[in-house]
């Protein structure tokens, strides 16, 4: 009989992906057929000639379960489907009865099952099937991911578990995630004191780790929606800093830290030829990732002529450097199936942090 679980989360950005690649991960080390599935799936790319969630085909990609596609995003989202589903063009048993299949399904070919919910638990309440209704629907245990603090994960948990309850679904356990460690254990005695009488299992992954948090250029690329020019092999590598060259030429080169994504306005001539020059020196070369040149004014014909000649990696951007630069500080990034090196890491230390055993005999 297939085990499963259910991936769900007090909200965005708490971690729930890195937590599915990492128990898909460890599933792997102990059962021979490990399956995935998002059930609703609200951001949706084009996979192998099958349009599904973003996660899912992370998930396919990582773990090559090619043979799964048609199955491991059964309800995908596109502008407009929300609307026609309330118009009555899509008949409304649609998603219970496509979700529903393709995890039996799945359940049939599997011997663990990762079931991983889209944002909030009430996500997907538009089409009648909440976060909380699929995992009531299925049977499957819910592993609740949340940030890192206590009051604040107190509250959300609350607010979550009250749908879970509503639809009668099992909420075996809570995972903080993101956690300071120099709060981490104070954060769990108090979180474990807090749901005492719920007899929940409540319990840690990762620490904070800002290089999980941190874009690579691919993602950079994506978010700015230019192509990445110059060292096309350099596409995966991690920005750790988001720099504004606006001081000095000489004040920005010693201010850059490791590995930094230099974002500079265009007629910022003598940085970009300094910064373009050091690109070929390896101790810059790990400092320097690469250049966001901002603004409207061309560039020189010989900047850019020396700029292009050292194959650094660079955008070209016609918005102002400071709103480029804010944007990319306060964006959150989320891990695709080419950053390979963060899902090493993220496999290595799920091994350290994640105690898969303890889960699966709550199964």
């Amino acid at each position: 009989m297939c085990k499963k679980i259910f991936i769900g989360a007090t909200g965005q950005h708490c971690g729930k992906t890195t937590i599915s690649l990492s128990l898909m991960h460890l599933a792997a080390k102990k059962y021979r057929r490990v399956g995935f599935v998002k059930p609703i799936g609200p951001k949706c790319v084009e996979y192998r000639g099958v349009c599904m969630d973003i996660d899912a085909a992370l998930i396919a990609s990582v773990f090559h379960l090619d043979e799964d596609l048609g199955l491991m995003s059964p309800m995908t989202l596109s502008s407009g489907s929300t609307r026609r589903y309330l118009d009555g063009d899509i008949p409304a048993d649609y998603p219970r009865r496509t979700i529903l299949a393709a995890i039996a399904e799945l359940e049939k070919r599997h011997d663990f099952l990762i079931i991983e919910g889209a944002g909030h638990t009430g996500v997907g309440s538009v089409l009648g099937m909440s976060n909380a209704t699929i995992a009531a629907q299925i049977g499957a245990p819910v592993l609740l991911v949340t940030g890192c603090g206590i009051g604040r994960v107190i509250d959300e948990v609350e607010l979550n578990l009250a749908l879970y309850r509503e639809a009668r679904a099992r909420v075996e356990f809570i995972m903080l995630n993101k956690m300071e460690p120099d709060k981490k254990e104070r954060s769990l005695t108090y979180i474990r004191k807090a749901f005492a009488r719920e007899k929940l299992s409540v319990t840690t992954a990762f620490d904070f780790i800002p290089v999980l948090a941190h874009p690579t250029l691919q993602q950079v690329s994506d978010l700015l929606q230019l192509p990445l020019m110059g060292d096309q092999e350099d596409h995966s590598r991690i920005c750790h800093t988001i720099q504004l060259g606006s001081a000095s030429c000489q004040r920005v080169i010693d201010l850059l830290g490791e590995s930094t994504l230099l974002v500079v306005n265009s007629s910022r001539d003598e940085l970009v030829v300094t910064a373009s020059s050091l690109h070929h020196i390896p101790d810059f070369k790990k400092r320097l990732a690469g250049l966001v040149v901002c603004g409207y004014a061309p560039m020189s014909a010989i900047t850019r002529r020396i700029m292009e000649d050292s194959n650094i990696p660079y955008f070209r951007v016609k918005d102002l450097s400071a709103e480029v630069f804010i944007s990319l500080r306060e964006y959150v990034s989320k891990i695709g199936p080419d950053d390979r090196e963060k899902i090493e890491l993220i496999n290595t230390i799920a091994e350290q942090y994640i105690d898969f055993d303890a889960i699966d005999a709550m199964l």
